[in-house]
């Protein structure tokens, strides 16, 4: 026997409505403005959460400003340029020679610690 999952995530605000929300409706009352846009990460009081069907079919007052705001459909990941960038940085720091001083004694005294946590040590550069 299967038990159903459970759902995660929120429901649309709508009366009667059983499906999750994917947009969050806020108003700004002082600007006569409706804001639609994406789900918000907490479920706010003055906010409401509506499924797909309806923030298609969502209205504002008459005289009111709609602002819809749709995220970019592409994913916004590094750019070309970034990737170059991070690469030259690590080539920059692969072809530096690493200076070894011999002319400091090897005491091998413990480093001085200044707090500690649990396994965690902090100790001063």
């Amino acid at each position: 026997m299967t038990r159903p999952q459970p759902r995660t995530g929120r429901l649309c605000s709508r009366v009667g409505c059983r499906h999750l929300a994917t947009k969050t409706l806020t108003y700004i009352y002082s600007d006569s403005t409706a804001v639609l846009g994406p789900l918000a990460t907490f479920s706010e009081p003055h906010a409401y959460d509506l499924c797909d069907q309806h923030s298609l079919r969502m209205s504002a007052p008459v005289g009111w400003t709609i602002i819809k705001h749709e995220p970019e459909s592409v994913a916004s990941g590094p750019t070309n340029d970034d990737l170059m960038a991070i690469a030259d940085a690590v080539r920059e720091v692969g072809s530096r020679e690493s200076v070894v001083r011999t002319d400091l004694p090897d005491l091998n005294i413990p480093p001085l610690e200044i707090g500690r946590r649990g396994h965690l040590r902090a100790i001063p550069n």
